[in-house]
């Protein structure tokens, strides 16, 4: 919604549930913004983004807002290859100078770990990728001081090179 009320070209959402792209579509009729502009792609997000880079398509900005991967510290080890896999496949589909938005919502897996996997996975792009910004929740989702961990996101704006 925000890319295409900002006057983005053209917008790529991808999501495996067909209900949450119907109300991304019947949003951004109630909001006039031009859905000529929006592809709506129903499908698993990895399998998508390894024919994009299959077909050689290329973005000047990507928001990877994945579900939560490791909803408790037992499932780390799969989730963040899981976040390398898909952050590795965003960069290589990221143009020169592009940006990437990339979240985490797992309280399993702390801010340094998720800086630590978007890294790794930069490495393995062959990307050089600088981190622009930090980001987190707003203050509507509020993290305890008793479990720092639970923060709802982690998130990172990078540019690549």
């Amino acid at each position: 919604m925000n890319a295409l009320a900002g006057g983005a070209r053209s917008v790529v959402s991808i999501d495996s549930s067909e209900s949450a792209l119907a109300l991304l579509r019947k949003n951004v009729e109630a909001n006039g913004l031009d859905d000529g502009r929006l592809d709506a792609v129903e499908g698993d997000v990895f399998t998508l983004l390894r024919a994009y880079r299959d077909g050689r398509r290329s973005f000047d900005l990507i928001v990877l807002d994945p579900p939560k991967f490791a909803p408790t510290t037992t499932h780390v080890e799969k989730a963040s290859r899981a976040y390398k896999d898909i952050n590795l496949l965003a960069l290589k589909l990221l143009r020169p100078n592009g940006l990437l938005f990339t979240s985490s919502c797992s309280g399993g897996v702390s801010e340094e770990l998720f800086a630590k996997i978007v890294a790794g996975a930069a490495i393995d792009a062959g990307a050089d990728a600088r981190i622009v910004a930090r980001l987190s929740q707003g203050a509507d989702h509020p993290v305890g001081i008793h479990f720092p961990e639970g923060s709802y996101l982690k998130g990172l704006l990078l540019r690549k090179a």
